[in-house]
């Protein structure tokens, strides 16, 4: 009897031990929240209070993307991707989407199972990339990131520390969605992993420790082919001999959202000869445009943060070329241009663009086909052929006789495809130090400054297009090749006219 009443005591204790230890932790969970997201990772939630460590690195059309300045070694070396909404739409904004994916989408995401399941469109974004992407661009240069919970209030002191930063254009169009309570964290590859505080040390001529500076080169390669489509009309094959980019620079132009035409040329980009990769490099940094940008130690010191940036004059040359001392072991005025053999031989190196054409060129029918199949794959009258006469409709007989399961391949393999024209490429230099050895990195040697350097590859901003937006790529194709026609007609008359 004694010995049951000891049990029942050491029982309590043990039980008033154990509630003391739940109380405790359910302190810290007060603190921190953490919860288990789609993508089976235990994530922190970021609240008010963190929102003073994350800083404007610029944006695009969907999405705002933060870097990290606090000590948190969870998230030194990250950067994070937040959601917009556009602010037409605000009243709406209370309104989730339940959604992520329509009853269309579902069917042409059919394959890729993780892709279907997901309830909401910044989840399905991250799949997308993990699983259509990743396999087609390589696992080495593709990073999907994982979700991490944020508050409503987080959001919103971000939108106020940040509103300052971003480029009037985009503070019209858009605000930070408040109402999605989580963000996209990824490594930041502008810089080598765990960021400054874990960088490599070395020695200087005193003894002292000092930090490897790193150096980064955002590039925005376009469309890397001419297409070949015999869908292509006659009124438009001129896309056979121009390149995309080029005939899109009309148009932006005219509508002013550019002040002068770039001369980059992504076929030279594309060429596999490090004189043409070398070419295109210097176009892209004479006009960056929202295409080229330079980071130093995660900082920006070249190019636009949220939007287009100017053409470079001798004033932001000078400035860059003074920023890359700490890197780059040239003499005055020859900085640059050793970056440019960086990027040169890192490109023509890595092969990583021999994989992101191989990606686009899935587009092989161009929009012009592949808009009869996307009305096919979606159940609708195609409005394309109802303009067209009987005679000009027979062009089109084939694509609309395939199964509709061939309807959908045509359209899935044309949004990859898309995806594969839109995205970035980043490249990360940082100088080899002399007694480094076991470097998990490949290198290149700068033969004119003796300096051998780490570097490393990886693609961006790799995002999910829309099946609604088909049509308006249809509409902007015609656009384009119509304002460049036009350009071509009104320059050959004043040449003319000149004569």
């Amino acid at each position: 009897m004694r010995m049951n009443i000891r049990e029942i005591i050491e029982e309590k204790m043990f039980l008033a031990l154990l509630i003391k230890t739940l109380q405790c932790w359910c302190n810290t969970i007060k603190q921190h929240t953490i919860t288990e997201k789609p993508n089976k990772k235990m994530e922190l939630t970021l609240t008010e209070e963190d929102a003073a460590h994350w800083v404007y690195r610029g944006e695009g059309a969907a999405n705002i993307v933060l870097s990290y300045t606090g000590s948190s070694p969870y998230y030194i070396g990250k950067v994070m991707r937040i959601r917009k909404s556009p602010r037409k739409e605000s009243a709406l904004q209370g309104v989730r989407n339940t959604l992520a994916l329509t009853p269309h989408e579902r069917l042409i995401w059919k394959d890729a199972h993780e892709l279907i399941s997901s309830s909401d469109k910044e989840i399905a974004g991250q799949l997308y990339v993990d699983h259509v992407m990743k396999p087609l661009l390589g696992s080495k240069y593709v990073d999907a990131g994982t979700h991490i919970l944020v508050t409503k209030e987080f959001l919103e002191t971000v939108e106020k520390n940040v509103l300052s930063q971003r480029p009037a254009s985009r503070v019209d169009d858009s605000r930070v969605d408040t109402q999605c309570d989580f963000g996209l964290l990824m490594s930041d590859h502008s810089i080598f992993p765990h960021g400054i505080v874990t960088r490599i040390i070395a020695l200087d001529s005193a003894g002292n420790q000092e930090s490897i500076p790193s150096i980064s080169v955002e590039i925005k390669p376009k469309c890397g082919f001419l297409p070949l489509s015999t869908f292509i009309s006659e009124g438009t094959a001129i896309k056979k001999r121009v390149t995309r980019f080029e005939m899109h620079q009309a148009l932006k132009l005219q509508r002013g959202e550019i002040s002068q035409q770039s001369v980059y040329d992504p076929l030279d980009l594309y060429s596999g000869s490090k004189e043409r990769i070398h070419k295109a490099v210097k176009d892209l940094f004479t006009t960056p445009q929202n295409n080229f940008r330079v980071f130093l130690n995660g900082s920006l010191i070249l190019g636009g943060l949220g939007g287009g940036a100017k053409s470079t004059d001798a004033c932001i040359a000078k400035v860059l070329e003074d920023e890359l001392h700490s890197v780059i072991q040239a003499d005055d005025g020859q900085c640059t241009e050793n970056l440019f053999t960086l990027v040169t031989e890192a490109v023509h190196k890595s092969g990583v663009l021999d994989k992101l054409v191989e990606v686009q060129k899935l587009d092989s029918i161009d929009v012009e086909g592949v808009i009869h199949a996307y009305y096919d794959s979606t159940s609708q009258q195609c409005k394309v052929c109802r303009e067209l006469s009987e005679e000009q409709a027979k062009k089109y007989t084939s694509l609309h006789s395939v199964s509709l399961d061939e309807s959908l391949r045509i359209v899935k393999d044309y949004l990859i495809a898309a995806t594969a024209k839109d995205c970035s490429l980043m490249l990360c230099f940082r100088p080899r130090q002399e007694k480094e050895s076991g470097s998990t990195y490949n290198s290149i040697y700068l033969e004119s400054t003796k300096q051998a350097f780490d570097y490393k590859v990886h693609f961006i901003d790799l995002d999910l297009k829309r099946l609604s937006k088909v049509e308006d790529y249809y509409e902007l194709d015609k656009k384009i090749v119509s304002c460049y026609k036009q350009m071509i007609k009104t320059d050959n008359g004043r040449n003319e006219d000149a004569n």
